[in-house]
């Protein structure tokens, strides 16, 4: 008699996973190659064409998947998102604006609202001032690629892998079980005796979760920032420091000014994807432990809780939060852009 696991059921078992590996794949190459023999056929019949068919037919060959795309996976969803917002739980009945006054005056979504307003504050004022200052000392520093190429690497980590990464290192144990945590061994080390367990103390728990937010965006930062700084040109630096300007003057009297542009946007840039904050806080506490966000009190109540009415005005909300940071990316984008 075989037993499930034993040597006599690996091989059929791993036969089978192999291939239905296979046909997925199959079926993904499947499916790359009929949307590129599509392409291809639109691409050679707007090629063909001439006279006065020629130049609308390139608009519509060119302009006409983006805006299909564009259609169904944002315009589509966001008129759903509007219309299950004014509606009950299962979208039957019309309530109006209830889901909203739900939002604003219910004690726990108040909290949920601080908690993302004091995220949208810190984490990315914390990661463009240490990008600026990383800009700042790596680009005297010898090798300067190496480290840049180092300091940006977290940007290659999703935020999910980035946490998980930071729940080890904030991994605590009872105080006579052996710690695995890095800061927990940090504690030890200088005498802490017995450390918090750091995700479930408050609010310092929400501050650790940050922290994961920072350390992947400070990449970005300073590789913006460090390209700002050297587009300054020399004949401005030179007098300024023929006007006396050295060292700390000379940074807020002329980098910051001749930069402000470029800080603003990596700044409301971070805005936007702290906004959006979900993956961390939903690998780390899942919301748990005052943690919650509005990303990820959204998902809760539309995919756990089933309310899609209070789910889709949180969504809209959040839209809204997002829009004005983005308006305000585009006009200064065009400045710089007529600037030049």
């Amino acid at each position: 008699m075989s037993v499930s696991g034993s040597p006599l059921t690996a091989g059929p078992l791993a036969a089978g996973a192999w291939g239905d590996a296979l046909i997925k794949f199959g079926n993904s190459v499947g499916a790359m190659a009929g949307f590129l023999g599509i392409l291809l056929v639109v691409f050679l019949v707007a090629g063909r064409a001439r006279g006065r068919l020629a130049r609308p037919l390139a608009v519509l060959v060119f302009l006409g998947p983006a805006v299909l795309l564009l259609v169904v996976g944002l315009v589509a969803p966001l008129i759903r998102t509007v219309y299950l917002s004014v509606h009950n739980a299962d979208g039957g009945k019309f309530v109006g604006g209830e889901n909203f006054g739900w939002a604003f005056t219910t004690d726990s979504v108040q909290k949920v609202l601080i908690n993302t307003l004091l995220w949208l504050v810190v984490a990315p004022l914390a990661a463009t001032g240490l990008g600026l200052v990383l800009a700042l000392l790596v680009d005297r520093m010898r090798g300067q690629a190496v480290y840049k190429s180092l300091i940006f690497m977290p940007m290659a980590i999703s935020l999910v892998g980035a946490s998980i990464i930071f729940k080890f290192v904030y991994e605590a144990r009872g105080k006579d079980q052996p710690q695995i945590g890095l800061l927990s061994q940090l504690a030890h080390a200088v005498g802490w005796s017995d450390p918090p367990n750091w995700l479930l103390t408050q609010p310092l728990n929400t501050f650790l979760l940050m922290a994961v937010m920072v350390w992947v965006q400070t990449g970005f930062a300073m590789v913006v920032l460090s390209a700002a700084i050297k587009a300054i040109p020399d004949e401005v630096v030179e007098a300024a420091r023929l006007d006396g300007a050295t060292g700390v003057r000379l940074f807020w009297h002329v980098t910051v000014p001749m930069i402000r542009t470029t800080v603003m946007v990596v700044l409301t840039t971070v805005m936007i994807i702290t906004l959006k904050a979900f993956d961390i806080v939903r690998t780390m506490t899942g919301g748990n432990f005052g943690t919650q966000v509005l990303a990820n009190e959204m998902y809760s109540q539309s995919f756990v809780q089933f309310d899609d009415g209070r789910g889709g005005a949180l969504a809209v909300l959040l839209f809204l939060a997002v829009l004005p940071l983005v308006a305000y990316n585009i006009v200064q984008l065009r400045r710089e852009r007529e600037v030049r």
